[in-house]
């Protein structure tokens, strides 16, 4: 669960990063897409944001922002990766073929399997950086509720994340059925 912390913070400073960034474009009638924060963007907001709650020294900042800018990156190629998979089994549902549904759910159960290697082993190397009371700090965090969309929001299995639906894809089903995830 430590990456989830990790990302809980990342995302609240995206999320408030491209709030703003929306807000404060042009007015023309020629709307463009904003820019999506770089990898080393996303981990220095991050790390701005654990040294207001974890009072970092200059050489953690410095070390950490080195451990998010290679997640970030393995995670933004992860998810063009996601995105290709998701079609293809989409594709491969409607299209009625056993085999690709096969190919594409292993596919994506590979990327996840990466996605959350790169998380643990950033937020390990994370955690290793830390002095005892700041770890302390950190642990109570997580504790809290302080997951990837921040205290609360969707965690494991929400859209997006690991056992949920995809982005923008349904949501859970009302119906009768159920299922188990395992946490």
């Amino acid at each position: 669960m430590k990456h989830w912390t990790v990302r809980a913070v990342a995302l609240a400073i995206l999320s408030a990063s491209a709030a703003f960034a929306q807000s404060t474009g042009s007015s023309s009638s020629t709307s463009t897409t904003p820019t999506p924060p770089t990898p080393a963007q996303q981990a220095t907001q991050l790390v701005n944001q654990l040294t207001t709650l974890l009072d970092l020294t200059s050489t953690q900042q410095t070390a950490a922002t080195t451990i998010f800018t290679t997640e970030f990156t393995t995670l933004e190629t992860l998810q063009t990766s996601f995105q290709t998979a998701q079609t293809a089994l989409q594709t491969a549902i409607t299209g009625g073929t056993i085999t690709a549904v096969n190919n594409a759910a292993a596919t994506i159960g590979t990327l996840t399997t990466q996605q959350l290697e790169a998380e643990g082993l950033a937020d390990s190397d994370f955690y290793a950086l830390l002095t005892s009371d700041q770890q302390t700090k950190y642990t109570t965090l997580k504790l809290a509720g302080f997951g990837p969309w921040g205290f609360g929001g969707p965690g494991p299995g929400g859209p997006g994340g690991p056992g949920g639906p995809p982005p923008g894809g349904p949501g859970p089903s009302s119906s009768g059925s159920s299922t188990s995830s395992s946490s």
